[in-house]
């Protein structure tokens, strides 16, 4: 029997190599001198077994080479502190640090860069996360990492053991023989426990400009101009892709966040921030789309007002502003619609619907051009007229109990019947049955009206 002849095994740490050893002195069907330590991503191909290099480095033999590796899924990140600062740091790290780009933060690129350049024309068959393919960090690798992609399938991350994250990891193989730039595949997608449930395009988006730089675009640059009404914070908005969704928001102030990336809203932007969020927003994130970029959108949007007024109708009943951080501008109905007890200290935001507040929005990527769009009423669609049905229903009873804050944003509201729990955490649901059908009734409003908009987030190439 030859098997022992063609097979080496190699490990990072030695005390495995030891235990390896031991194994063939018990028998294993293995040659000691075929067990040897070896450092992928530091050591070169000259240290390795004579008969391995014989193999390597001989085209022909080559074709018949298997290697089994199970790289460190690790990625580098000082922020991570000291345990993570470093991890990255290789001589293929160094190597490779131009083809690379932003992707030699991770370990496994770093292995899938020395394998397509030093064991040439191969064919690689590997377990990754779809940064690779999608990743605008990944586009220097992208463009040096020239094989095609033959196919692929995808499986949600927790299929594997001690893994817990929502998102897709896909088996992809690679023929780097033929020189390919990956532009996009229709990936086979399969569930835990291994079901077939349909398939799913990804795309590299190579030729794409990204979302953050259409928000850029109407991000308010000249602050000291007076007419400029400022309304609030777009938090984390300036994130390409579908994991930073749960992070998104519009408070009022920047400083509410220790991270403060994102834009200010004004009321010459508003239109432009609430679409902004109303299309990041209005589709769930889940682990098929998890890695799913946003783009720069088409002109389509521009000149659909109906789906304009749907964003901020969305937004107006989504938003966590806080009256306690000051002045509310975010109060879509007047004091008579809801009984109110006081005046309220603005009323921006029905003068801005009603049009008695010139409405605007930016159109130069550079400057602060601005075109006016007319001073009528705003237009709103049944589904956003259910949603505010819905919520002046919850804004009259909130406005019926004692001691009510006649500024009180939704947030306010919310916090006022559901309360906080022990660690300071609001409450999921209140004692109060009544608020409890509003709130209820408002969320469903809400969906119908999000259904309705996630059609025009691909119409208009917010999403692929």
């Amino acid at each position: 029997m030859i098997f022992q002849y063609n097979i080496w095994a190699s490990t990072l740490d030695k005390a495995d190599v030891e235990v390896m050893k031991q194994r063939i002195k018990n028998g294993a069907n293995l040659l000691e001198s075929h067990v040897f330590q070896f450092d992928f991503l530091n050591d070169d191909f000259s240290t390795l077994p004579q008969g391995l290099q014989d193999i390597i480095n001989n085209e022909e033999k080559r074709r018949k080479l298997v290697i089994y590796i199970n790289p460190p899924y690790a990625e580098g990140d000082a922020r991570m502190g000291k345990g993570r600062k470093d991890i990255q740091v290789s001589k293929t790290h160094d190597k490779y640090a131009i083809q690379l780009g932003g992707a030699n933060r991770e370990l496994f690129a770093q292995f899938l860069m020395r394998i397509y350049t030093e064991i040439p024309n191969c064919i690689i068959s590997e377990f990754s996360k779809l940064k690779t393919l999608t990743g605008s960090h990944f586009k220097p690798f992208r463009n040096n990492f020239k094989a095609k992609l033959v196919k692929m399938f995808i499986c949600p991350a927790w299929s594997f053991d001690n893994v817990k994250g929502k998102f897709p990891i896909g088996f992809k193989i690679w023929k780097a023989d033929i020189k390919e730039e990956f532009e996009e595949i229709i990936s086979d997608i399969y569930d835990e426990i291994g079901g077939y449930i349909g398939e799913k395009g990804f795309y590299s988006y190579n030729d794409s400009k990204y979302f953050s730089e259409w928000v850029n675009s109407f991000k308010i640059k000249n602050k000291t101009n007076l007419s400029h009404i400022y309304l609030g914070w777009l938090a984390r908005v300036t994130l390409n892709d579908f994991q930073s969704q749960n992070t998104l928001n519009v408070l009022n102030r920047k400083d509410q966040l220790a991270l403060v990336r994102g834009i200010e809203i004004y009321d010459k932007n508003l239109i432009e921030s609430c679409i902004c969020f109303a299309v990041r927003m209005c589709i769930p994130a889940d682990w098929l789309n998890d890695r799913d970029q946003f783009l720069y959108p088409n002109d389509g949007w521009q000149t659909d007002e109906e789906f304009q007024s749907d964003c901020l109708a969305y937004t107006l009943f989504n938003n966590n502003i806080q009256s306690k951080y000051g002045a509310n501008h975010w109060i879509p109905f007047t004091e008579n619609e809801v009984n109110s007890q006081e005046k309220f200290d603005s009323r921006f935001m029905t003068d801005f619907i009603t049009g008695k507040i010139k409405r605007e929005q930016t159109t130069d990527l550079f400057s602060e051009t601005v075109q006016e769009l007319g001073n009528n009423t705003l237009v709103f669609s049944p589904e956003a007229k259910a949603v505010f049905e819905a919520g002046k229903k919850l804004w009259q009873y909130y406005h019926t109990q004692p001691k009510c804050n006649a500024n009180a944003s939704l947030y306010d509201i919310r916090e006022y019947f559901q309360g906080r729990n022990d660690k300071g955490k609001m409450n999921n649901k209140s004692n109060d049955e009544t608020y409890n059908a509003l709130i209820g009734n408002l969320r469903a409003e809400l969906k119908v009206l999000a259904k309705k908009i996630e059609p025009k987030v691909y119409e208009y190439g917010f999403l692929k």
